[in-house]
């Protein structure tokens, strides 16, 4: 995988990019649908590359470890091959699935063991099986495994946690590095790309001591996790600077799991490169669409006998297809359409945001763009 900067805001941190991987280009700043179990949800491929224009999806390796599970996949070639989808694929470790399970999972220096949400069944994680998990994946990026602690941690669990993923990471790389072929490629004769990431809460020293250990790796590209898990958003955004002074400029910088469309702006004008986020397709399934011009809930009311356009001057082709009146009539009577709608709008307006934020990096007026499209779509309609 390569990365080439091709221009920096001279008023902000913002950058525009290029990522090349084996299946394909990614135009940064990215945001990358989410598609846990190897779909994302209420989409087709064809709809995600024509209507969506997506770049690259992600997959999770806790939940394709359970379902469809490693023989399937191996014998598929991967997760490519498996669910036909032929651009970049970014996974997750599953450590922050496995976080969120608190109450079914146990951390030692060992690894994670934790119970099946689908069956209760008993599994361990320890770094060296994610690397095995991911590469029977074969996705181009894989993360490392990490501990995601609350956001709301005191400092001595932080500092506890941390050291811990820093040991886990040294064995991610160790593993990486065994399981390559002479080539630098997995299993499937292509590269996959190992991102480290930056953990330590809202602890500033945390944060800099983290970034600091995975910028000496002078790795392929970099994640900063643990951030948009309960703490305030004006200190998710003191971390990102933080930990953006350190990582070096010439790699991608992958903030996980965020987030609102203004959280996405102001993670760009910090320096942040790639994005991923339920947000689009779950507000969508709840009827919550993301716009330009705002944020519209079509199960209001007001829209009962609006028959303008979704949006009319929306980036695919629903926006102008259907009303708003008849999107609210869907979301009432509990019609799959509803949720197909709407997610696909969503994530076409994510893949249009970045793509507008590029286009004004490249342009030389990323900072009034940025700061009049942050009180558009911040607005409710």
């Amino acid at each position: 995988m390569t990365f080439e900067l091709q221009a920096t805001d001279k008023n902000s941190w913002a950058r525009a990019g290029e990522i090349t991987t084996d299946h394909g280009k990614i135009q940064t700043p990215i945001f990358m649908p989410v598609g846990t179990v190897g779909s994302v949800k209420c989409l087709h491929f064809h709809e995600l590359k024509e209507e969506v224009k997506a770049q690259i999806i992600l997959g999770n390796t806790y939940h394709l470890y359970l379902r469809p599970g490693l023989d399937i996949l191996q014998q598929a070639g991967g997760l490519h091959k498996f669910n036909t989808w032929d651009r970049p694929i970014l996974t997750d470790s599953g450590g922050f699935q496995v976080f969120s399970l608190a109450d079914n999972r146990k951390i030692s220096e060992e690894g994670c063991t934790f119970r099946s949400h689908i069956d209760g069944s008993k599994h361990l994680f320890t770094p060296e099986r994610v690397m095995d998990i991911e590469r029977v994946i074969g996705a181009d990026i894989m993360m490392a495994f990490d501990e995601c602690p609350p956001g709301d941690s005191d400092y001595k669990y932080a500092e506890k946690s941390l050291g811990l993923t820093e040991r886990w990471l040294d064995r991610c790389f160790k593993r990486y590095k065994e399981t390559e072929d002479e080539n630098g490629n997995g299993l499937y004769g292509y590269h996959q790309s190992l991102f480290p990431i930056v953990q330590g809460c809202t602890f500033p020293d945390l944060r800099r001591r983290a970034a600091e250990k995975i910028a000496a790796m002078d790795v392929e590209g970099n994640a900063i996790g643990g951030l948009a898990v309960g703490e305030p958003t004006e200190k998710m955004y003191e971390m990102i600077e933080v930990v953006n002074e350190i990582l070096p400029t010439t790699r991608p910088r992958y903030l996980m799991g965020v987030g609102t469309p203004a959280n996405i702006l102001e993670a760009i004008e910090r320096g942040v490169d790639m994005f991923d986020c339920v947000m689009p397709t779950r507000n969508g399934r709840n009827g919550m669409l993301f716009t330009k011009h705002g944020i519209m809930n079509m199960k209001n009311a007001k829209w009962a006998n609006d028959f303008s356009p979704i949006q009319e001057d929306g980036p695919c082709e629903v926006d102008r297809i259907y009303s708003k009146a008849y999107l609210r009539h869907l979301f009432h009577a509990q019609e799959f359409l509803a949720l197909q709608i709407a997610s696909i709008h969503n994530l076409a307006f994510y893949l249009w945001l970045v793509g507008e934020a590029r286009q004004h990096i490249l342009a030389g007026d990323f900072k009034p763009w940025k700061d009049e499209m942050l009180r558009a779509v911040t607005t409710r309609l």
